[in-house]
């Protein structure tokens, strides 16, 4: 892994993710971090694939909001969005995990 301080913080987010949740691609869930502002701490993350109406998808979210802000100093606040229909049309995300996302118009706290 490059030095952090020349990685951006979606960057090292995204790495994070790799590395900490594999279990999601094997579940044949995807992942992709939304927004990393490390002026506002702020951290926005996607689920989707088959994370998408999987009903244990709120300790996955539960799990990377409490995991993220405890890994990364700059961090104050985690969204973790879990879609349940629709569709971006992407077939890839970064981090190689893949898959298409799914999107609504529910809140992102619906669990």
């Amino acid at each position: 892994m490059s030095d952090t301080s020349e990685e951006s913080l979606a960057e090292r987010v995204e790495t994070w993710m790799v590395r900490q949740m594999p279990i999601i691609q094997m579940h044949g869930g995807t992942s992709v971090v939304r927004e990393a502002d490390p002026e506002t701490g702020e951290v926005v993350v996607e689920l989707g694939g088959t994370c998408s109406g999987c009903g244990i998808s709120n300790i996955t979210a539960r799990n990377i909001r409490a995991d993220l802000l405890t890994d990364f100093e700059e961090v104050t606040d985690v969204t973790v969005k879990v879609p349940s229909s629709g569709d971006t049309g992407a077939d890839t995300v970064e981090g190689g995990r893949g898959g298409e996302l799914q999107f609504s118009n529910e809140s992102a706290e619906h669990f």
